[in-house]
């Protein structure tokens, strides 16, 4: 590839100081990324896009997060260097629809490859429930709920391993493409890690095939396609939005609707504020708990990578819904 210069602010400079080696990013934005080097060189979006070519590409590429560590994505601003270091790039892995500066960066910029995940396994249209329960609700309930069911395309695939092993796919071939002369390591490594992710969706599948109820609750709807996958409800107290804040209809909608169907936890995230999820759960009773949507790895992540996430999101989920 080309030797080229690449440029970071110093806000990531200290994050990564901070960090020491890395470990809990799991993406190459060390220094290193300022010098030259003659790499595959990938600008990922946040950190699940991060993790797939670094898994994909392992040695032959070089890849930097646009958001750092403990960021949250939604939230994300492109700084001009940024920008710079977009155009300067060989690939640009990103999730349309979930970070719309990196969107408007991506378009304007002349790189060569663009991948845009969403485009690599089908989006559904999610509100603020998701599952066999929430079309329960619609039955009896349609007009109430149409003023909080509003929602768009949910960018959230990664949170289910077989919509995240069709990204990786789509991935690695667009590697292939891009870089031949190491074609067949991207195929290998691509085979791996869709059949990790096969064995991740296994654990699931078993985990929460028998519990007492199928109803959860999160701050905001990140998990609507693990719901799907494994027969389950989500409940969100807002929608796509984590910053967005709930009506007064809604948090006594959901009150109601834990008593009726046996919820004993509200879930939240770590890069969001977590005051509305205690108001609720401490107003009907209910304990809270961490449900990862792996936006990005922190000190307060249940785990290193993406696989140890989940499987840490797993054992919450298999607590909180009561196994038998």
């Amino acid at each position: 590839m080309n030797v080229r210069r690449h440029h970071i602010s110093g806000i990531a400079v200290a994050a990564v100081t901070a960090l020491g080696l890395g470990t809990l990013s799991a993406c190459s934005t060390d220094s290193a990324a300022a010098g030259g080097t003659d790499k595959f060189d990938v600008v990922a979006s946040f950190y699940p896009m991060a993790y797939l070519a670094e898994q994909i590409g392992g040695d032959h590429v070089k890849v930097t997060s646009l958001t750092e560590p403990g960021q949250e994505p939604h939230d994300l601003e492109i700084s001009a260097q940024q920008r710079t270091q977009l155009e300067k790039s060989d690939a640009a892995l990103y999730l349309k629809g979930l970070q719309p500066s990196v969107d408007e960066a991506v378009t304007q910029s002349g790189i060569k490859t663009k991948i845009d995940a969403a485009t690599l396994t089908t989006l559904e249209e999610h509100g603020t429930e998701v599952g066999g329960h929430a079309a329960e609700h619609e039955e009896h309930e349609e007009e109430e709920h149409e003023h909080e069911e509003t929602g768009g395309k949910d960018p959230h695939v990664w949170l289910d391993p077989v919509k995240y092993a069709e990204v990786a796919e789509g991935v690695g071939k667009a590697f292939e493409k891009a870089d031949p002369g190491n074609a067949a390591d991207y195929r290998k490594n691509t085979a791996d890690l869709v059949a990790k992710l096969g064995a991740l969706d296994t654990e699931f599948k078993n985990g929460l095939a028998d519990t007492r109820t199928k109803v959860f609750i999160t701050t905001h709807a990140a998990f609507g396609y693990l719901a799907e996958r494994y027969g389950l409800t989500e409940e969100a107290i807002s929608g796509l939005d984590p910053e967005s804040e709930p009506s007064a209809a809604r948090v006594k909608e959901l009150e109601k609707m834990a008593k009726a169907d046996g919820v004993t936890t509200v879930f939240y995230e770590t890069l969001v504020s977590d005051k509305t999820a205690k108001t609720i759960a401490g107003d009907s009773n209910l304990r809270t708990d961490v449900l990862d949507p792996i936006e990005g790895i922190t000190e307060k992540s249940r785990g290193t990578d993406y696989f140890a996430v989940q499987k840490a999101n797993l054992k919450a989920l298999q607590t909180a819904l009561g196994t038998t």
